[in-house]
């Protein structure tokens, strides 16, 4: 199982779209038995995530204390902004969402309104 998942990582590059790794994370998805996972399931996933990137981020700006016994258990920003776009997508694959089109159509409508910052 995991070098169905090594060959499928090779496949995609830099230049790689994001329906070509939703198309990947559905696949591994199917391959890790997440398959049964309800929408609702991966919210609270996906909360969970974004709990942890804010860790990871209050960890680096060093404003707010820590657990230095703990901090080896810390992830990186890096790692945890993965995880969230990993959810994300899964999400997309469980609620058939093309995430490439929703972003182009958000985008469309976010363009024609009137951001407080351009005032």
């Amino acid at each position: 199982m995991e070098n169905i998942q090594q060959e499928l990582l090779k496949k995609l590059s830099d230049e790689s779209s994001i329906n070509e790794i939703q198309s990947y994370i559905k696949k591994v998805m199917e391959i890790r038995g997440f398959t049964k996972e309800k929408s609702s399931d991966k919210i609270l996933l996906l909360v969970e995530e974004v709990g942890e990137l804010a860790k990871a981020i209050r960890k680096n700006e060093k404003k707010l204390g820590i657990d230095k016994t703990k901090e080896y258990n810390y992830s990186s920003i890096e790692s945890e902004i993965a995880d969230v776009f990993i959810v994300l997508l899964s999400i997309c694959d469980v609620l058939n969402i093309d995430l490439f089109k929703a972003f182009l159509d958000k985008e469309e409508e976010n363009i024609k309104r009137t951001w407080s910052v351009n005032k």
